[in-house]
């Protein structure tokens, strides 16, 4: 079969509707309605004799056919768009709605503090800002870019490492006055210690101790488990427990000695924090833009 720009043209159609969830905001997208754009997936199906994608009145997903054409075209599809962009100048243009997921240590801590030098850079991209499970499907969301906290588990999406922060394991001093102060980690066990939710699996985080090479596994208990990180540590700061938090967003609270760290013997556990796209971009220049202001950020904070 030779190729020509419609058999292109019906990839691209294809590949915006896998990302985007739907036909009609696939043509948003392409600025195209919705019956045009399923008269294009049609021709495309009838072009190759194999129906690419199974049609729902509330969704569209690919057949098995359909993710095999996807995962061979995208990275073509990706190179054309690109080269087509910079032939345009549309590679250097920052413009539009960005949709974005955002952590809120992240968002709090890191992003706002700067959203007025991004406006500066980029006057012309519109971010919005929504909130979004870290189990969620991002493509079908419409979500351009998110930012999560945690190993991120193997996926069709694109992630970059932002930062590793460190795990600190502290306590409120009137919850030290009324218990004591363990002084290590295994003591731990006979304490009141807030348990937090992965929100991957579901469970309690496990508690660990790095030293160097060494980890120390500890078993906790305690009468609060919790699923969000405000509540972790404002219930740590009223003395309900001991808690295992993020350095990114308690430093003042250290700082200012409503927080003690117990162990900071035990400096070696870190977790990540990860920028996570659609592998093909709808909108590469916004996307990288807003990528690279991220990674600066860090790496900024990072070094304070």
């Amino acid at each position: 079969m030779s190729f020509d720009g419609r058999l292109l043209a019906g990839m691209s159609v294809l590949a915006a509707v896998v990302e985007s969830g739907s036909f009609s905001r696939a043509g948003e997208v392409l600025g195209m309605s919705a019956s045009g754009i399923s008269r294009s997936v049609a021709r495309l199906e009838k072009r190759l004799g194999v129906r690419l994608l199974d049609r729902t009145t509330r969704s569209v997903r690919l057949t098995g056919e359909g993710a095999r054409l996807y995962e061979r075209a995208v990275p073509h599809l990706e190179g054309i768009e690109e080269a087509a962009n910079f032939a345009s100048g549309a590679a250097s243009s920052v413009r539009g709605l960005l949709r974005v997921s955002l952590n809120p240590l992240f968002a709090r801590h890191v992003l706002a503090p700067a959203l007025p030098r991004l406006q500066a850079l980029h006057p012309e991209l519109e971010l919005q800002v929504v909130q979004h499970p870290d189990a969620g499907d991002l493509v079908a969301d419409g979500i351009d870019v998110a930012v999560r906290f945690g190993p991120q588990p193997p996926s069709t999406m694109t992630s970059r490492l932002l930062l590793e922060t460190r795990v600190l394991t502290v306590a409120a001093p009137a919850y030290l006055a009324r218990h004591g102060r363990p002084r290590t980690p295994a003591k731990l066990e006979g304490h009141n210690c807030i348990q937090y939710i992965d929100p991957q699996r579901g469970r309690p985080f496990a508690w660990e101790f790095h030293r160097g090479r060494e980890v120390q596994p500890v078993q906790t208990s305690g009468h609060l488990t919790v699923s969000d990180a405000d509540t972790l540590v404002h219930a740590c700061l009223a003395g309900a427990g001991i808690a295992q938090v993020l350095a990114l967003g308690v430093e003042h609270l250290i700082e200012g000695g409503h927080l003690i760290e117990l162990f900071p013997d035990w400096p070696g556990e870190t977790f990540p924090l990860y920028a996570i796209r659609p592998t093909r971009r709808l909108a590469p220049a916004a996307v990288e833009a807003f990528l690279r202001f991220c990674t600066e950020l860090c790496e900024s904070s990072a070094s304070d």
